[in-house]
C-alpha cells in the first residue's frame, strides 16, 4: 500500500513539473513569436575584431587604392537586401543612414576630386538632400476652387537607388610578419538615379553621397548581421564581410602623382578593364617578388 502511495506521489509530482515546463515553453513561444524559433542575441552583443596595430617602421610599402562594388552582383547582394527591414536585420545603407541619424558617427561630404574624403561633416538632413528628399514646391489643382496652386511637397528617401559603394583602402607590406595586409579606410554608397524630367530614363545618373570612416562604423556593423543563405543560424555581421573580404570589386583609382587622377579619365572601355586589372596585379606582384625560388 505504501509503495503505491509512493509511486502515485512521483506521478503527480512528474506531471505537475511537466505541465510548468510545457507552460514556460508556450510562455517562451509567445516572447518569441516575431523573432521565429528564438531571440538572437549573438550579434547585438558583438564587439568588433580587434586588428592589430601597425608601425611605421614596419610598413615596407603601401599604396591606397578607390575600389568600386556593384550591389547588383550575386557576391555583393548581402549589402543590397533585404530593402526593408525585416526581424531587425537591415541593408547596408540604411543601417548607416540609422546610425547617421542617430548620431553614432558623423557623416562627410563627398569632396569632387577626393582629396580629402572625411574633412567636411555633413548632418542627416544635409545627407536626406543627397538623396533629393527636400521640399519642393509643385503645381497642383485645388478642386474646390479649380485653380492651380503651390503645394509644398516632403519627398522621401528612396535608398533603393544606392546600387554601388566606393570603399577607400590602403594596401602595405608589413615586413615584421612579411605578409601583405589592406585595411579598409572608408565607404561612399552611390546613387543611380533618372532626372525627373527624363520620361524615357535614358541617361542614368551616379551620385556620390557621403563618406564614413570605416573605423568609426564597425561597432554598429559587428552588430548587424546580413543572412546567410547556406546557413541562417550561423550569419555573418557586415564586419566579418568586409575583414574576410567577402565582396567583389574592381579598383576605379590609385594613388598617383597626377593628382590621383581615376582610371577613367584616361582610359575607357576595355582599357579601363586592363587599366584596373593592371594595378590589382602590380599590388599582388610586389609581395612575390621579394622571395627568392
Amino acid at each position: 500500500m505504501r509503495r503505491k502511495l509512493f509511486f502515485l506521489l512521483i506521478f503527480f509530482i512528474g506531471a505537475s513539473s511537466f505541465s510548468t515546463l510545457m507552460g514556460q515553453g508556450i510562455e517562451n513561444m509567445v516572447i518569441n513569436r516575431n523573432a521565429g524559433l528564438y531571440e538572437k542575441k549573438s550579434n547585438f552583443e558583438r564587439k568588433p575584431a580587434p586588428l592589430p596595430g601597425v608601425r611605421e617602421a614596419d610598413v615596407a610599402w603601401s599604396k591606397t587604392v578607390w575600389r568600386m562594388i556593384d550591389m547588383r552582383e550575386k557576391m555583393n547582394q548581402p549589402f543590397y537586401f533585404p530593402t526593408v527591414e525585416i526581424q531587425g536585420r537591415y541593408n547596408l545603407i540604411n543601417l548607416l543612414l540609422k546610425g547617421i541619424k542617430d548620431n553614432a558617427f558623423p557623416a562627410f561630404d563627398p569632396p569632387a576630386n577626393d582629396e580629402n574624403e572625411f574633412a567636411v561633416p555633413i548632418s542627416y538632413d544635409q545627407v536626406k538632400a543627397q538623396f533629393g528628399a527636400a521640399t519642393k514646391t509643385v503645381q497642383r489643382r485645388n478642386f474646390d476652387t479649380g485653380q492651380m496652386e503651390d503645394v509644398k511637397v516632403q519627398q522621401e528617401m528612396n535608398t533603393e537607388e544606392v546600387k554601388q559603394l566606393i570603399i577607400k583602402e590602403i594596401w602595405y607590406f608589413d615586413k615584421q610578419k612579411s605578409t601583405l595586409q589592406v585595411r579598409i579606410l572608408g565607404i561612399c554608397p552611390v546613387r543611380l538615379y533618372f532626372r525627373d524630367e527624363d520620361v524615357n530614363q535614358e541617361v542614368t545618373l551616379r551620385k556620390k553621397l557621403f563618406w564614413v570612416f570605416y573605423p568609426e562604423i564597425r561597432t554598429l556593423l559587428a552588430k548587424n548581421e546580413s543572412l546567410n543563405a547556406r546557413n541562417g543560424a550561423r550569419s555573418f555581421s557586415f564586419d566579418d564581410l568586409f575583414l574576410i573580404r567577402q565582396f567583389d570589386g574592381y579598383i576605379i583609382k590609385e594613388e598617383n602623382t597626377y593628382n590621383n587622377r581615376a582610371v577613367l579619365d584616361y582610359a575607357t572601355d576595355e582599357y579601363a578593364a586592363k587599366e584596373s586589372d593592371r594595378i590589382k596585379n602590380a599590388i599582388f606582384d610586389y609581395e612575390q617578388d621579394l622571395w627568392e625560388y
